[in-house]
C-alpha cells in the first residue's frame, strides 16, 4: 500500500426513517395475522393431540376416529358429494361461459347478472327453495317421485343445492379463462380448413385447461367445506362439516371435533397447493402481438347458446323466485295468499330484526376495517424494501386463509379465545370477534386484489417524490390512493357481501345478543318456521343487492372524478 494514502473509514449507512416506520407497520400486520389466524389454527392442532384433561396423547384421537364407522362414512359422503357436484357444475359452467364469450347472442349482461345472483344470497336459500319445490309438501313432489327419487332430503338435495350455490364461482373463473384468447390462432386454423370441432379440442380446451382445473378445485373445496346446505336439507345424511358442528356443539367433544376439523382442512390445503402449482405452470395466453378473438355470427350456434343460457337463467330464477314466493305465502301449501306475516314473525316475534342489524353492523365493520388492514398490509409489502424475513412471513400468512375453511377457522377461535388465561378472552362472543374472524376468513382475496393494483403502479412515483422531498403520505394520498380507489372499492364490496352471507365462519362464535341473520335462518329452520327462514334469506339477498348497487354507484362516481386519466 502506497505510503501517505489514508484509508477512509467505512461510512455509516443511514437507515431511511420511512423504512423504519414501514417495518414497524409491517410488524403490526404480522402480529395481527399471528393472533387472529395462525394462533387459532395452532390451537386446533394442539386440541387434536390432547385428551379431555389436557394431557398429550399423540395420535390417539385420530386412531379413535378411524375406528368410528359413522364418522368415516361422513368422510366418504363428503368426498363423493364434492366430486359429483364438481363433475356436474364444471361442464354446465363451461357451456355457459362459452356461450357468453364465444357467441354473438344477445342479452349477455342480463344472463351473466342473473347467474351471479346466488353470490348475493346465503347458501341456505338454495336448500330452502328446494324444500319448497320438492320437499314433503313441495310443488313438484309427485313429479320427482315419478322419476324414481323418493325424497329430496339427504344426498339428492345436498347435490342439487350445492350445484346452485357453486355454479357462479366456477362461472367467473371460466369466463376469465375463455376471455383470454388470441384470434390469430383461430384465423390460422380456419385458413387451413380445420373443422370447428377440431378447433375446439386443439385450441379452445388447451387454452382454458388451467381455468378448468382452478374452477374444479374451487368447486370441490366449496362443497366439502360448506355447512349451511347439509344442515338444512341433509337430513340424516352426514358430512364432515355437519359432524364438526354436532361434535363440538351437541356433544362437547372438542378433541374429536378438532380431528374432524383437521380432516376438513386437508382437502382445502391440497386443492390450494395444486392450484398454486397449476398457476406456476401457466404461460401467457396473450402476447404483445395478440389479436382479440371476435366470434363470427352463426345463427344456429347463437340460437343454441341463447336457449342454453335461457334454461340456466330460468333455473336460477326459479330457485330465487320460490324463496320469495314462499316467504309471502300465508300457510304453505294450503293458503298461498300473499302476506307479510313471515317477515313480521322473523323480524319482530323471533327477534331476527336484531340479528339483521347485527349482520349489517358486522358487514360494515368487515368492509371498513378489513379493507384498511388489507390495503395497508399490501402497501407496506409492495412499497418498501428490507426486512426480508418479516415480509416473507406476512406474505405466507396473507395467503393462508385461502386454504382454511371458515368452519375450521371458527372452531380455532373457540379453542384459542375461550382458553383459560388468554388475555384476549374478553373478545369471545363479541361482535368485534365475529368481525375479525370474517376479515381473517376472506383476507386472501382482498390481499391479492390490493397487491395487483399496487403492482400496476410504477416505482418511479415514489422515487420522484423522494427526490423532490415530498413526504410519503402526500404521495400516498395524492397518487397511490386515487389510482387504487377502484380496487379498494372492490375489496370493500367483497368483504361486505361475504360478511352478510357467511355462516360457517361465525356459527361457533355468536352469543344470543350477537347472533347474525344467516345464523337466525338456521334457528328458524330448526324451529320449523320455514316461511320465516325464507323471509330472512330474502332480506339478506335484498340487502346484499342494495349494497352491490351502492358500491357500483360509488365506483362510477370515483371513476368519473379520479379516473379521467385512463381515457
Amino acid at each position: 500500500m502506497t505510503a501517505g494514502v489514508r484509508i477512509a473509514p467505512k461510512l455509516q449507512q443511514r437507515v431511511d426513517p420511512r423504512q423504519r416506520v414501514a417495518h414497524a407497520g409491517l410488524a403490526v400486520v404480522l402480529l395481527l395475522l399471528l393472533a387472529f389466524l395462525a394462533a387459532p389454527l395452532a390451537a386446533i392442532l394442539l386440541q387434536a393431540l390432547e385428551d379431555a384433561g389436557g394431557r398429550f396423547v399423540g395420535l390417539a384421537n385420530f386412531i379413535a376416529y378411524a375406528r368410528t364407522p359413522a364418522l368415516l362414512q361422513s368422510l366418504v359422503n363428503s368426498l363423493w358429494v364434492s366430486a359429483l357436484v364438481t363433475v356436474i357444475v364444471i361442464p354446465l359452467a363451461f357451456g355457459f361461459a362459452y356461450a357468453l364469450q364465444r357467441s354473438r347472442m344477445r342479452l349477455k349482461p342480463l344472463f351473466r347478472g342473473i347467474t351471479l345472483l346466488p353470490l348475493l344470497a346465503p347458501s341456505l336459500l338454495s336448500a330452502i327453495s328446494l324444500i319448497y319445490w320438492f320437499g314433503n309438501q313441495g310443488v313438484l313432489k309427485d313429479a320427482m317421485q315419478a322419476v324414481g327419487i323418493a325424497q329430496i332430503y339427504g344426498a339428492p338435495g345436498v347435490v342439487v343445492a350445492e350445484c346452485f350455490a357453486v355454479f357462479p364461482h366456477a362461472l367467473m373463473i371460466l369466463i376469465t379463462a375463455l376471455g383470454a384468447a388470441d384470434g390469430r390462432l383461430y384465423e390460422a386454423a380456419a385458413a387451413m380448413g380445420t373443422r370447428p370441432l377440431r378447433r375446439f379440442f386443439t385450441i379452445t380446451l388447451p387454452g382454458a385447461k388451467y381455468g378448468l382445473i382452478s374452477a374444479a378445485l374451487v368447486s370441490f373445496t366449496l362443497v366439502i367445506t360448506d355447512f349451511g346446505i347439509p344442515k338444512v336439507i341433509g337430513g340424516n345424511f352426514n358430512m364432515l362439516a355437519t359432524d364438526v358442528f354436532k361434535l363440538v356443539i351437541g356433544q362437547q367433544d372438542f378433541q374429536r371435533g378438532a380431528v374432524v376439523a383437521l380432516l376438513l382442512l386437508a382437502p382445502a390445503v391440497l386443492t390450494f397447493a395444486v392450484d398454486r402449482w397449476v398457476a406456476g405452470r401457466q404461460t401467457a395466453l396473450l402476447t404483445a402481438r395478440a389479436v382479440p378473438y371476435r366470434p363470427a355470427a352463426k345463427p344456429w350456434r347463437d340460437s343454441l347458446a341463447t336457449l342454453y343460457c335461457l334454461l340456466i337463467a330460468a333455473l336460477v330464477l326459479a330457485m330465487m323466485g320460490m324463496a320469495v314466493f314462499a316467504s309471502l305465502a300465508s300457510f304453505w301449501p294450503y293458503n298461498l295468499a300473499p302476506t307479510l306475516k313471515h317477515y313480521t314473525l322473523g323480524l319482530v316475534d323471533a327477534e331476527v330484526g336484531t340479528a339483521f342489524v347485527n349482520s349489517l353492523t358486522m358487514a360494515a365493520g368487515t368492509a371498513v376495517f378489513g379493507t384498511a388492514l388489507v390495503f395497508a398490509g399490501a402497501y407496506l409489502l409492495e412499497k418498501t424494501q428490507g426486512a426480508s424475513p418479516l415480509r416473507s412471513a406476512v406474505r405466507l400468512l396473507a395467503m393462508l386463509p385461502m386454504a382454511v375453511p371458515g368452519l375450521v377457522l371458527g372452531l380455532g377461535y373457540i379453542f384459542f379465545f375461550n382458553a383459560p388465561g388468554n388475555p384476549m378472552g374478553g373478545l369471545y362472543h363479541t361482535m368485534a370477534l365475529l368481525t375479525v374472524c370474517t376479515i381473517a376468513h376472506f383476507y386472501t382475496t382482498g390481499h391479492l386484489t390490493a397487491v395487483t393494483a399496487l403492482k400496476a403502479l410504477d416505482a418511479e412515483f415514489e422515487a420522484v417524490s423522494a427526490s423532490l422531498k415530498v413526504p410519503w403520505w402526500v404521495t400516498l394520498r395524492r397518487v397511490t390512493l386515487p389510482i387504487c380507489t377502484p380496487a379498494i372499492i372492490d375489496i370493500a364490496r367483497y368483504f361486505f357481501i361475504n360478511a352478510m352471507t357467511t355462516i360457517s365462519a361465525v356459527v361457533f362464535l355468536y352469543a344470543p345478543e350477537t347472533k347474525v341473520a344467516a345464523i337466525a335462518i338456521l334457528n328458524l329452520d330448526e324451529a320449523g318456521e320455514m316461511g320465516a327462514a325464507a323471509a330472512c334469506a330474502v332480506l339478506i339477498t335484498a340487502a346484499s343487492s342494495v349494497a352491490m348497487l351502492a358500491f357500483s354507484a360509488l365506483a362510477w362516481m370515483v371513476e368519473k372524478k379520479n379516473q379521467a386519466w385512463r381515457t
